[in-house]
């Protein structure tokens, strides 16, 4: 059994050695994780000011709506985490403020920066929707580089697995600080590796895909919001699929169910039925079944 390496996916045959969850920048300890969030929000703003320009808007509007949506999305993320694990934060309050190890809510940051920016579209009176359409192409961004910081912290990671993508975690490792869950079982007697699902890598593949799907149609969509709604239903579909794998899910403790993967569940019903019977109502009537939905002309 290798004794020096941190990582390994055994069935593709790479090895990670020594991978630990900081560095040091001028006495300062940095955290992959937050380093990759950044990176993921920087490219993810990158590829919007682009799409902005492609698409004749106003610069100005998205410099604005990105500022706030960073905060609020940080923001958003770390309160769904910490509402669903409560007891873990109860007695700590401080806490709280600690993100350097992880806790951020991809849902959470989704809905924080959603209701940011429905109210500066409100305030600046701009259509909601298409700024949905915009941003949701560096969402996937943000999305698909993020996913990273979870390997970084051998976290969000599913069950047992000896698949072609299995993964090999050290779990004394010194970097590793990892919890492993019920259900997941050593794969040595010295208790030293679990060999699991990536799931944070399914995500991020997934998400992949979808942006290159939504990259290739959107100059097909209809009216205002078609994209964005394809960015919900698709990114719902995979979630609701991968969060069935993961060991670390958040619950609804009454019904004892991931509020994730039944949040996803919702997504998709509620996005498919709007995408058709838009489309519906397009091909009969030529306009869409709901006002909110603007057709381009």
């Amino acid at each position: 059994m290798l004794l020096d390496v941190s990582i390994s996916f055994p069935n593709l045959g790479i090895d990670i050695s020594d991978l630990p969850k900081t560095f040091n920048l001028f006495g300062i300890d940095i955290a992959f994780y937050g380093l990759i969030i950044g990176i993921g929000m920087m490219l993810g703003m990158a590829i919007v000011f682009r799409e902005v320009k492609i698409t004749g808007q106003k610069m100005d509007n998205y410099l604005d709506i990105a500022l706030f949506c960073i905060i609020f999305s940080i923001v958003g993320a770390r309160i769904y985490y910490v509402i669903f694990q409560w007891e873990h934060y109860k007695d700590n309050l401080l806490s709280i403020f600690n993100i350097r190890q992880g806790g951020l809510a991809i849902y959470g940051g989704i809905i924080g920066g959603v209701l940011t920016g429905y109210i500066i579209a409100r305030i600046k009176k701009l259509n909601f929707w298409q700024i949905g359409d915009t941003a949701c192409l560096g969402l996937l961004v943000g999305q698909i580089i993020g996913r990273w910081g979870n390997f970084f912290n051998r976290e969000a990671f599913g069950g047992d697995s000896d698949g072609l993508f299995a993964m090999r975690i050290n779990v004394n490792d010194p970097f590793a600080n990892v919890r492993v869950p019920d259900g997941v079982s050593y794969i040595d007697k010295a208790h030293q590796w679990i060999q699991v699902q990536p799931t944070f890598l399914y995500e991020s593949v997934w998400n992949l895909a979808l942006l290159i799907i939504i990259m290739i149609f959107r100059k097909k969509k209809k009216y205002y919001g078609e994209v964005f709604m394809w960015y919900l239903l698709g990114y719902g579909i995979g979630r609701f699929i991968i969060e069935g794998m993961r060991t670390d899910q958040l619950i609804i403790p009454v019904i004892n169910y991931p509020v994730s993967q039944l949040l996803s569940l919702l997504i998709v019903i509620v996005m498919l039925t709007l995408l058709i019977v838009n489309r519906v109502f397009l091909v009969k009537k030529g306009r869409t079944a709901f006002k909110i939905f603007k057709v381009i002309e």
